[in-house]
């Protein structure tokens, strides 16, 4: 059994014990510390959202093993230094006092095992494309030790460093309110020690990538990416969560708030890491705003691809007061919207009708269309190549799901 599926299920203990065969299997398939987000009803797709995550997977999971091929590096191997140290497996060790609770840490820890098939993380992945479709600027002068695949080392540090800080934000999202807790929510004293190990945990990680910043000697990249931290926190106090952490529509909130939403919870690591790819290969200031637009804009298309299959289903379950059709149909109708957003069944049937009926479903449609546009325009300054087609294909896959 390798080291990292050994950390893994030492996490889940025996709650896993006959996932050996698919915790090695998929193991060498995905990002280890990318955590899909966890189904809680508590630990909402709003608070950990994870880019890139479909059902219909055959075609995503082809996309993303030819940009692996062509990086030559499979994403399953980022940030295991971190995975794989004495501090962490302690970690894990004490959490594995947490199986058979209800605490969130544990579920988003069985999601690290099982991947499901469709939970890929691509952060790491899309910065290392970017890097290597874009390669060194002309005159940086490199030596040929610090490249592997036609990318620089420090770049590969960086798609490292970009995961790591996305799998310490889900981990702290584990977080649970202890004094809006019910007895059916399990332990309060099983509840406080998840807790403290969900802070721990996720605290270490965000060291460690912190030290990792400060490795790359670039006081810019540090600023880049500590921004995209400090943004995932503002995220958390926009009001589009209530204190429990349910996704929860403000009656003012317009779609231009949707977007900055988006920002800050996923578009600004994404796109804050590829501008710093940029930066560290020495490209001009345009080359590193188009490497941003990119990262931004296909965050916003995957957002809407998610949210627009919600729609497609019908199943008023599945949809998000602060998904971009509810909060468009705000943005034309506030009393009809904020009417409607009521949590019993017939108001959600109502909801979903006045979504299809108002024309806002197919308004988000075409922003979905346009945002792909404007991130695959974002790359017309990058010679030809198989990174350069790899982005493009990620874009179109993302807006087909």
């Amino acid at each position: 059994m390798s080291c990292p599926t050994k950390l893994l299920i030492s996490l889940c203990g025996g709650a896993v014990k006959n996932s050996r065969h698919t915790a090695l299997s998929h193991c060498r398939q995905k990002t280890l510390t990318s955590l899909h987000p966890t189904n809680s009803a508590r630990l909402d797709s709003t608070r950990c959202m994870g880019i890139l995550s479909f059902s219909k997977p055959s075609e995503w999971n082809k996309v993303v093993s030819d940009a692996e091929r062509i990086v030559g590096y499979p994403t399953s191997f980022l940030s295991l230094r971190c995975l794989l140290s004495d501090e962490l497996s302690n970690v894990a060790l004490q959490m594995r006092k947490l199986v058979g609770t209800r605490h969130p840490l544990m579920q988003t820890a069985k999601d690290m095992i099982h991947d499901g098939k469709h939970g890929l993380q691509t952060r790491g992945l899309i910065v290392l494309l970017m890097s290597k479709a874009a390669g060194p600027a002309p005159g940086m002068d490199v030596a040929e030790h610090d490249m592997v695949s036609g990318i620089i080392h420090r770049q590969r540090s960086l798609a490292e460093i970009t995961e790591i800080i996305h799998t310490a934000n889900l981990i702290h999202k584990g977080v649970v309110n202890i004094a809006d807790l019910t007895p059916a929510d399990g332990a309060p004293a099983d509840m406080e020690f998840g807790n403290k190990m969900a802070v721990l945990s996720g605290d270490f990680l965000l060291a460690s990538a912190c030290t990792g910043l400060a490795e790359l000697g670039n006081t810019e990249v540090v600023e880049l990416l500590a921004g995209s931290i400090g943004d995932l926190m503002e995220a958390e106090f926009t009001g589009f969560t209530d204190k429990q952490g349910n996704p929860t529509l403000p009656a003012a909130a317009s779609f231009s708030d949707w977007l900055r939403q988006i920002y800050l919870q996923s578009g600004s690591l994404l796109a804050r890491s590829c501008k710093a790819a940029m930066k560290l290969a020495g490209h001009s200031e345009n080359m590193q705003e188009d490497a941003f637009q990119y990262g931004l804009n296909t965050a916003y298309v995957q957002e809407l691809s998610n949210d627009l299959g919600a729609v497609a289903k019908m199943e008023t379950s599945d949809l998000r007061a602060t998904s971009a059709p509810v909060v468009l149909l705000q943005d034309r109708q506030p009393d009809t919207a904020q009417a409607l957003l009521q949590s019993d069944k017939k108001h959600g049937k109502q909801l979903m009708r006045e979504l299809h009926s108002s024309g806002v479903v197919q308004e988000c449609r075409k922003l979905c269309d346009e945002y792909s546009t404007k991130a695959v325009s974002a790359l017309t300054a990058l010679p030809p190549s198989d990174s350069k087609t790899a982005l493009t294909n990620i874009v179109h896959a993302i807006r087909r799901m």
